[in-house]
């Protein structure tokens, strides 16, 4: 259901800087990535969790904020995130 703390490390050993790096806002969108694409599949079987909805679109907007500030502080980045985590078409 929730990402583990598996999932977590090794998205942290991929897009972070060292394994301890959680600050960067790579690391930060993929995570958030992760869990959305793992809400994305809990609301086929539970239509009707609106609490649930509501948490998604908070994720959804943070990871939006995040990907806006790393497209205007650095735009390579920005291109090779969305790149990798098929954010975007």
């Amino acid at each position: 259901m929730a990402v583990t703390r598996e999932q977590t490390t090794e998205l942290l050993k991929k897009y972070g800087k060292n394994e301890k790096d959680s600050g960067s806002p790579e690391v930060q969108v993929a995570i958030l990535t992760a869990r959305i694409n793992e809400l994305a599949a809990h609301f086929e079987n539970n239509i009707k969790d609106h609490h649930s909805r509501v948490g998604l679109l908070r994720m959804v907007g943070k990871r939006r904020r995040l990907l806006t500030y790393l497209s205007n502080k650095d735009i390579q980045r920005y291109r090779r995130i969305i790149e990798e985590l098929g954010i975007r078409k």
